[in-house]
C-alpha cells in the first residue's frame, strides 16, 4: 500500500505566485514565518511523503521537507525576506492555498522598508599603527550606499558570565571582542554612510538565538561576529574566517564550532528527533541562500586580516557555528587571533593591534560592498 501523500504546486500569476498544498485528509496545520522561509507545520500520525513539482516561480525558491515525529514541516524558501502572503483553506478538497506577493510590486497592505539617515562620512583623525609599528594606509572610503547594504551588525562573542575562551596570561576573549567590535563601529561610522548596530556594547550575556534576533530586527543586510581562536596545541597562529555550514570543513573546524556553542548538540550527528537540529537544517537551509555572498565576505576580510596583520593565512572554513544560523543574510564568523598562542594573546590586548583587526574587517567590508553594488 502506497503511503499518503502531500502534494505542492506552485504557479506564477502577474501579481503572486500561488502555492498549493493537498492533503490527503483533514490535517491540522499551523504557518510561521522565518526569515525568507515560510513553515508549514502539519501534525500526522500518517506516514506521509513528499511530491513537488519542479519550482518555477520569480517569488518562490525551492520546497523541502522535515519530519520530527508526528510533526512534518513543509518548508517553502522565498527568493526575499521582504515577501507578504496570504493564505486560506478548500475545505471539501482538503488544499491549502497561500498566496505571496512581490515586495517591489508594492501590493495593497505592503509596507514598504524606511529610509535609513546614516551619520554622513567624516575622515579619521589620524592614521593608525600596524602591529609591527608601521604606518598602516589609511582608511578606504567607501562607496555610497546601495539598496542592498543598509545596516551592517557586528557580534563581539561572548560577554557576561559567559568569558569566551582564556590566555594564559589572564585575557579573556569576552573582552577582547568587545573592544574590537567597538573599534570595528567606529570606523564604519565614520567612514561609511550605514547603520552599525551591536549585539552588545558592554558586559552583558546575551544568549546565541537573541543575537541573531538583533540581527534580524534591524534587518541586517551584512552580520559579522567577532571571536578569538583557541587550541590545545600552543603554537596555533593566525586569522580564520568562517561561513555556514552543518558539515565542517575538518575536525578543527568542527571542534571549534563546539567550542563556541553553548550546548552539545551539534557533536553527534543529526537526528530527526532533536527540535534545535530540525532548526538547525531549516536555518541552514535559509542560510543557502547567502552562501555565496557570505563565502565572498569571508574570502575578503580573510585576505584583508593576512595582508594587513601580517599573520598566517589560514584560510576561510565552513562550520554550524549557532551565531550564524539563525541570520537572515550574509553572515561570517571571524577567529582573529589564537588567545591560546602566548605571543598573540599579548598582541591581542593590545590598543593598536585591536584597531588594525578593526581595519582590516572594515577595508574587507568596503571591498565586498563594492563588489556587490
Amino acid at each position: 500500500m502506497a503511503q499518503p501523500a502531500l502534494r505542492v504546486t506552485s504557479q506564477d500569476y502577474e501579481d503572486y505566485s500561488r502555492v498549493v498544498i493537498a492533503f490527503p485528509s483533514d490535517l491540522p496545520f499551523t504557518l510561521e514565518r522565518d526569515g525568507s522561509l515560510l513553515l508549514v507545520k502539519i501534525q500526522s500520525q500518517l506516514t506521509l511523503r513528499l511530491r513537488d513539482d519542479p519550482v518555477r516561480s520569480r517569488l518562490i525558491k525551492s520546497f523541502s521537507w522535515v519530519k520530527s515525529g508526528d510533526l512534518f514541516i513543509v518548508v517553502v524558501q522565498l527568493r526575499d525576506e521582504l515577501f507578504r502572503y496570504d493564505s486560506f483553506r478548500i475545505e471539501n478538497k482538503n488544499q491549502l492555498v497561500i498566496d505571496f506577493y512581490d515586495p517591489t510590486g508594492r501590493p495593497s497592505g505592503w509596507t514598504a522598508r524606511s529610509p535609513a539617515h546614516p551619520p554622513s562620512p567624516d575622515p579619521m583623525a589620524e592614521e593608525e599603527k600596524t602591529a609591527g609599528g608601521e604606518a598602516a594606509p589609511p582608511p578606504e572610503k567607501g562607496p555610497p550606499p546601495s539598496q542592498g547594504i543598509r545596516t551592517i551588525v557586528i557580534d563581539p562573542g561572548h560577554g557576561g558570565l559567559e568569558v569566551g575562551a582564556k590566555g594564559q596570561f589572564g585575557a579573556l576573549e569576552k573582552d577582547i571582542t568587545l573592544a574590537i567590535g567597538q573599534k570595528l563601529k567606529s570606523v564604519i561610522e565614520r567612514n561609511l554612510a550605514f547603520n552599525v548596530e551591536l549585539t552588545r556594547d558592554k558586559d552583558i550575556d546575551v544568549s546565541l538565538e537573541d543575537r541573531a534576533a538583533i540581527a534580524n530586527n534591524h534587518r541586517a543586510t551584512l552580520f559579522i561576529s567577532i571571536h578569538a581562536n583557541s587550541s590545545f596545541r600552543r603554537n596555533a597562529n593566525g586569522s580564520e574566517t568562517y561561513f555556514l555550514s552543518l558539515n565542517a570543513s575538518d575536525e578543527e573546524a568542527r571542534r571549534l564550532a563546539y567550542l563556541e556553542n553553548t550546548s552539545a548538540d551539534l557533536d553527534r550527528p543529526i537526528d530527526n528527533g532533536s527540535q534545535d537540529e530540525i532548526m538547525m537544517i531549516l536555518w541552514d537551509m535559509a542560510q543557502s541562500a547567502y552562501l555565496k555572498q557570505s563565502q565572498r565576505l569571508a574570502e575578503i576580510i580573510q585576505d584583508e586580516l593576512n595582508s594587513l596583520l601580517g599573520t598566517k593565512d589560514r584560510g576561510i572554513k565552513q562550520a554550524p557555528f549557532k551565531v550564524l544560523t539563525g541570520v537572515a543574510c550574509p553572515a561570517v564568523l571571524v577567529e582573529v587571533a589564537f588567545i591560546s598562542n602566548p605571543q598573540e594573546e599579548r598582541n591581542l590586548v593590545r590598543e593598536d593591534f585591536q584597531q588594525n583587526v578593526a581595519q582590516a574587517i572594515y577595508r574587507g567590508l568596503v571591498r565586498y560592498i563594492k563588489l556587490v553594488t
